[in-house]
């Protein structure tokens, strides 16, 4: 009985810790996510390349943030503040949920915004060579054409066919010609694809 006991606590004392750890270890990764912005610039050297569209949109939404909803959510969370019992006023909840996430975009954004460098494609319309900022023409050996703009992380856009930079596909193409061939993993495999043009213009 003593050793049934013994071998129940140190059952109970490790799963304690495994919960601790566990505890311990979501709270780094959420902390980690939160703050993304500010280890990010060290991962890709200091650099936040975009383009004036994508700068421009950053911008604004800051700015509307900033000027319209935040001020708006404080009058709200301010007049439901002065209705009572704030424990069950879903109003005053809902507005200080809200300016919580609204703070944490606006210095997200800031943030963004601060570190960034803005690329125009237009400064190098006659190139030919794949370079951030490059709208991008695969072809496949059936002859079915794909277009890819090269933006900035903060860009990116998949139903747009725009590519962070960062991207696996993004790497695989920069720094390569109008004429060369990529290889590229899909799903029935490994594909050929020539890029059968280079041109540089105003992303939007």
């Amino acid at each position: 009985n003593i050793n049934i006991n013994i071998n129940i606590k140190i059952k109970i004392k490790i799963k304690i810790k495994i919960t601790i750890f566990h505890e311990i270890s979501k709270k780094f990764f959420r902390i980690l996510v939160e703050n993304l912005y500010i280890f990010l610039p060290f991962i890709m050297n200091n650099k936040n390349y975009i383009t004036p569209n994508g700068h421009k949109v950053l911008r604004a939404e800051l700015e509307n943030l900033v000027k319209i909803e935040r001020p708006k959510i404080v009058d709200i969370v301010s007049w439901a503040a002065s209705n009572g019992d704030r424990s069950e006023n879903g109003d005053y909840i809902y507005g200080k949920k809200r300016l919580r996430e609204i703070d944490k975009r606006i210095r997200f954004l800031s943030k963004r915004l601060d570190i960034s460098e803005i690329v125009n494609p237009l400064q190098q319309k006659d190139n030919k060579q794949i370079f951030f900022g490059a709208t991008v023409v695969l072809a496949d050996e059936n002859g079915e054409e794909k277009t890819y703009s090269i933006v900035g992380i903060d860009e990116a856009n998949a139903s747009e066919n725009k590519i962070s930079w960062i991207s696996p596909l993004a790497k695989m193409l920069l720094k390569k010609f109008e004429g060369d061939s990529i290889n590229l993993k899909t799903p029935s495999g490994f594909k050929e694809f020539d890029i059968v043009e280079v041109i540089y213009k105003e992303i939007l």
